[in-house]
């Protein structure tokens, strides 16, 4: 499963300056997350959280609540073996090699929190979408997933307006000639292809087929919906 963490062949990753609106709108989507997270430690005093295709940075934006719960919170970091990355605090987190798309991978297993923040759209194809949010629903009673919003006028990747409705050809084409958004510019038409494939967004309607059971939330800018969040609470 790919991750939201960039590849080698693009650029820096604002998420990483917490000055930047993208952070701030994380920060902001985190409310609905910390929620999720005090309603299981009302009722457990140990919790296991999945965070599928999550990276121990994102979690960054919640460092003061998670610190006051230290001891009581375990994050497993659920990534393909190729994008695994080792972990710094050892007692908060856990990295794991899978596939979150792979209903074998994680079979018997239940945690208190389901985890996935724009991740749903980097799975390929609707099928594996499919398997994916079967995962996230299985296997734990509250999930939370968050993903950019097909019909919101800015492609968050590319940062490129209307960038999402065009066809594939002609995207490919843009990021051939030029650097986009998160990602350098790739002469390689094959190359450029894969990376355009590689990202398909969903709709609020593609959400609430995928996560019937979910509370469907959109956060706006200016008045437009920008991301999608589904969420189940216990």
């Amino acid at each position: 499963m790919t991750s939201q963490v960039l590849a080698a062949d693009t650029i820096a990753d604002p998420y990483s300056n917490p000055a930047s609106i993208e952070s701030r709108f994380r920060r902001a989507r985190f409310l609905k997350v910390r929620s999720l997270i005090e309603q299981a430690l009302d009722q457990r005093r140990m919790i296991d959280i999945i965070d599928l295709g999550g990276r121990e940075v994102y979690w960054d934006i919640g460092a003061d609540f998670l610190e006051r719960h230290r001891g009581r919170i375990k994050i497993h970091l659920v990534n393909l073996e190729h994008d695994l990355a080792p972990v710094k605090d050892a007692a908060l987190f856990e990295a794991h090699a899978g596939d979150a798309c792979d209903a074998r991978r994680f079979e018997g297993c239940r945690f208190d929190l389901v985890h996935s923040n724009s991740v749903i759209e980097h799975v390929r194809g609707w099928d594996r979408m499919g398997q994916f949010a079967d995962n996230v629903r299985s296997l734990g009673p509250r999930y939370y997933v968050q993903t950019p919003n097909f019909w919101f006028p800015l492609e968050p990747h590319f940062r490129v307006p209307a960038y999402q409705w065009l066809p594939a050809r002609w995207r490919t084409h843009l990021l051939q000639a030029r650097r986009l958004g998160f990602y350098e510019r790739e002469p390689d038409y094959r190359k450029a292809r894969a990376i355009v494939d590689e990202i398909r967004l969903l709709t609020r309607h593609d959400m609430a087929h995928l996560f019937p059971d979910a509370d469907i939330g959109m956060e706006r800018v200016a008045g437009l919906p920008k991301s999608i969040m589904a969420s189940r609470a216990a």
